[in-house]
């Protein structure tokens, strides 16, 4: 394809547009772009005036938000705690992790040159804070800032750098301050007063003068093992025998905390930037390596989108997301493990092949509407601590019909139990009956009619869990019978 003077668009500026107030105006540029004096906000129509040959193409801003969303999963390979910042930009926490790539110069290097294979241009700083690297990111400065000089290197930078209301920029500027390094030098009292305590605050912490920690993208994980490799590695052989070494060493780690991991997640990192996560859960906390190393291989067995390795995988990282304490557990006297282990291990492994939310469990709930006693869960969630159970014999039954089944039934009284009911199409006569025990619904719930429930024996010694829907001549509509539930 060629522009409108002929030139192939490969050659030309290329400038992404987007509508703002009825006109198309500028939002990215391209350094070739820039480079000729266009800048973002130029309307299309000036930017075409002052260069007539030009590339456009639409802005889209969602796909650039899940392209800055796949950088930065690929950055969780230099440390976990990754931050997004604007729309074009991302902020690692190196504390800690610097030394195992060689030092902070050797890590700045190292990433660049890794964003760089996939066609990236970006400016990278280390600094002792999050706002002083922005800072000098954004406004084209590279390198390390020695440590404790973050005032010296900042102060030549525009305002602009702090990132603060265009409202702010302008009255600074009208004020004659031009840089950090003027403003700085202004008392603080009366710009607090005429700006706001939040310009103070920014200037602190760009000048380094206090620290906060970034909010990462994902929860920090209780421990991580990983492995890196020299020669990226695609055989399946090879990254489960990898995963499995890595489970050994979350093992070791748990063991020493007394701990045991109840979620884990392995990330699969690629040599050209893509990232795969497995997540497996566990109904209770564990550190047994035979036990891990079944589930993940049921759920890589399970993936309706296989594991595709591409260029294979350059690091693989097994994480604990969530832990809790594992004390040691009860064996019985001929060596066999309890029987909650075997069932939270088939639990586990159906999870891992069929989904969390296909293997459910009933949990009690503390109401006493008895459609709403229950509910089911994932059977991976943890156990909450157990409704305290009456001591006489159950006044519910176990097996409850839902919904309820309409029967007909003949009471000697309106409110009084009743004294024969059909239900499908065969007739019951009560020899005796229990209650009623009156249940409204949740004062949420308004305008459901009242249920008087029954516990019915009939002549052949079968119980049954009948209820009133609807009270005489004191809520609208005729009452109706049901058979909730039946007893053993």
């Amino acid at each position: 394809m060629s522009g409108p003077s002929g030139v192939p668009d490969e050659a030309l500026p290329l400038v992404f547009v987007e509508r703002v107030g009825g006109a198309l105006r500028l939002s990215a540029i391209s350094s070739q772009a820039r480079a000729v004096g266009l800048a973002p906000g130029l309307t299309l129509a000036d930017a075409r005036a002052r260069i007539p040959a030009l590339a456009v193409a639409d802005h889209d801003p969602v796909a650039d938000a899940a392209f800055l969303e796949r950088i930065a999963d690929d950055c969780d390979r230099w440390t976990p705690l990754v931050a997004l910042d604007g729309v074009d930009g991302l902020v690692l926490d190196i504390t800690g992790c610097a030394h195992l790539f060689g030092g902070e110069a050797t890590m700045r290097r190292r990433v660049i040159e890794h964003l760089q294979r996939h066609g990236l241009t970006l400016h990278a700083v280390v600094a002792g804070t999050p706002e002083a690297a922005r800072a000098l990111a954004r406004c084209g400065k590279g390198g390390v800032v020695p440590e404790g000089r973050e005032a010296e290197c900042v102060a030549p930078l525009s305002i602009a750098a702090l990132d603060l209301p265009a409202e702010t920029v302008t009255g600074l500027s009208r004020a004659g301050l031009k840089t950090i390094g003027e403003l700085a030098a202004r008392p603080g009292t009366p710009l607090a007063a005429r700006f706001g305590e939040g310009l103070l605050t920014r200037l602190r912490r760009t000048l380094g003068h206090e620290d906060v920690r970034i909010t990462p993208r994902r929860a920090l994980p209780a421990c991580i093992a990983e492995r890196r490799f020299a020669e990226p590695i695609g055989r399946a052989e090879d990254v489960e025998g990898a995963l499995g070494l890595l489970i050994d060493d979350i093992a070791l780690m748990l063991e020493a905390r007394g701990e045991g991991g109840r979620a884990f997640e392995a990330a699969f990192f690629r040599a050209d930037g893509a990232v795969r996560r497995i997540a497996v859960e566990t109904a209770r906390p564990s550190r047994d390596t035979a036990s891990l190393g079944r589930l993940f291989h049921e759920k890589l067995d399970a993936l309706a989108d296989p594991l595709d390795p591409g260029f294979g995988f350059d690091l693989i990282r097994l994480a604990v997301l969530r832990a809790e304490t594992l004390a040691p557990a009860q064996v019985s006297l001929d060596g066999r493990a309890i029987e909650e282990e075997e069932v939270s291990a088939l639990v586990d492994r159906l999870a891992a092949r069929l989904g969390r939310d296909r293997v459910l469990r009933f949990m009690m709930r503390d109401t006493h509407d008895p459609d709403h006693a229950a509910s089911l869960v994932p059977a991976v969630e943890p156990v909450p601590p157990a409704l305290p159970l009456p001591e006489e014999r159950p006044v519910r039954p176990l097996m409850m019909f839902d919904p309820p089944q309409p029967i007909e039934a003949l009471a000697e009284v309106p409110d009084g139990p009743p004294l024969r009911f059909r239900w499908r199409r065969v007739l019951h006569e009560v020899v005796h009956a229990e209650g009623p025990e009156r249940i409204a619904a949740e004062w949420w719930r308004r305008g459901a009619p009242t249920r008087d429930y029954y516990r019915v024996e009939n002549d052949k010694g079968r119980r049954f869990w009948l209820f009133r829907l609807g009270l005489y001549e004191r809520e609208p509509g005729a009452p109706r019978w049901f058979v909730h539930g039946l007893f053993p």
